[in-house]
């Protein structure tokens, strides 16, 4: 292909000594995206085993890309990368505003004070043990305990962005390669979380023979009337979802700066989802819930399908050995603790076989991975509204405070 043509598709870059480099541009990129969902969704669609453990397609058709690419650009014959930053920030935000949104106060009656109590100890205890289990096996195998925190609750139930914001911090305390090493954990507990989730929720149900009551349904479901399709409505829903994302970057800017703490952007979209639904309920205004229900679908697949087809295997290269260590003892962790723990400690019901399945989720990966592996249970065994519309963000709030705080003050004991 001449450079003329190939410039609409993205940018070649060469480096002597070095493998080519192809940038696709954002529109090809998303294209290759669209790829990734219809390919993930036909594989679940014939796989019996997939649908059984409840794997999120993205992550299956994901995986699948990074390895032919990581195949590709370790034969030598080209690297490809894609321009997914403003992407994948905007459905991240869009996602959670739209997480954030569906967290009603009718909800917390519903669910009971005792169960939102459950899910912050649980969350906290999560944290505080993945920390103790990463130092620990992190001086068995040699790996310096701050490495060794970046494979715990950095990357695993902070994710990338806590893994990224502590790498500089651990960095300047003697930590060489903390940022690298936080971000291929991160990397790893996203694939880990997604495959974790849904196995330990198949084995719960099946193990209690659980079952979804029929008669807990979508509240878009709820009517006798179907909702058809609306262009006016899904206008209206998106560009409220567009105003109260920009309203959550004043809430960021505020729980940014306090002291101690790092909060990911995110955070502030999923408050002010929260809160401007509340305020739309109180003022008796359509809150346009299938509509945003919509929304967060179609963004948190595209999320998925953009960071799973952009994980560059061949990085974990260096890392893999100390870190992978550190890494499988994390995720045999997550599993028993799931099984043990949150199932135990959410009801030991079938709306606590879904939320261990989120916990999985964002306990090793992030707060999508949480909200996938719940949606891929849930549409084999069956909806549960306070599972999908409490556990991911109340969660994931949860682990925003205590998180970074616990780090900070627990990375100062462990040198």
């Amino acid at each position: 292909m001449s450079p003329a043509i190939m410039k609409y598709f993205g940018t070649l870059t060469t480096k002597a000594g070095s493998v080519a480099t192809f940038k696709f541009e954002y529109l090809t990129t998303l294209g290759i995206a669209a790829i990734v969902i219809f390919l993930g969704r036909f594989l679940v669609a014939h796989s019996k085993v997939l649908r059984k453990y409840a794997i999120p397609a993205p992550v299956v058709s994901g995986i699948i890309i990074s390895i032919i690419i990581a195949i590709i650009k370790g034969s030598g014959i080209i690297a490809f990368k894609f321009d997914t930053k403003i992407m994948k920030d905007l459905c991240q935000n869009l996602f959670f505003l739209c997480v954030g949104y569906g967290f009603s106060t009718q909800l917390i009656k519903k669910a009971g004070g005792k169960l939102v109590v459950a899910i912050a100890v649980a969350a906290c205890l999560l944290i505080t043990l993945q920390d103790i289990l990463g130092v620990v096996v992190g001086n068995l195998v040699g790996l310096h305990p701050l490495l060794a925190l970046q494979c715990s609750s950095a990357s695993m139930s902070g994710g990338v962005g806590t893994a990224s914001a502590f790498g500089p911090i651990f960095e300047a305390r003697g930590a060489a390669d903390a940022t690298t090493v936080g971000v291929a954990a991160g990397t790893m507990g996203n694939i880990m979380g997604s495959l974790i989730g849904g196995p330990v929720a198949a084995f719960l149900i099946h193990r209690h023979h659980l079952k979804a009551d029929p008669n807990d349904q979508p509240q878009a479901e709820t009517k006798e009337t179907i909702n058809k399709l609306d262009n006016q409505r899904m206008v209206v829903a998106f560009a409220y979802s567009l105003l109260f994302a920009a309203i959550g970057m004043p809430i960021y800017c505020l729980l940014d700066n306090i002291p101690m703490i790092s909060m990911p952007k995110f955070i502030g979209c999923l408050f002010a989802g929260a809160i401007c639904r509340n305020i739309l309920e109180a003022m008796g205004k359509d809150t346009y819930v299938p509509e945003f229900n919509a929304i967060q679908d179609m963004f948190l697949e595209l999320y998925l399908a953009l960071v799973l087809m952009t994980i560059d295997i061949t990085a974990l290269a260096p890392v893999a050995g100390q870190m992978g260590v550190v890494l499988l003892a994390q995720a045999i962790f997550m599993a028993l603790f799931g099984i043990l723990v949150s199932y135990n400690v959410f009801g030991r019901d079938y709306g606590a076989a879904v939320m261990t399945a989120g916990n999985c989720g964002w306990g090793c990966g992030s707060g999508p991975n949480a909200v996938a592996n719940e949606k891929a249970v849930m549409e084999e065994y069956g909806w549960h509204t306070v599972a999908w519309v409490l556990y991911p963000s109340w969660s994931v709030i949860c682990d925003d405070i205590y998180n970074p705080i616990f780090l900070s003050i627990f990375s100062n004991f462990v040198l």
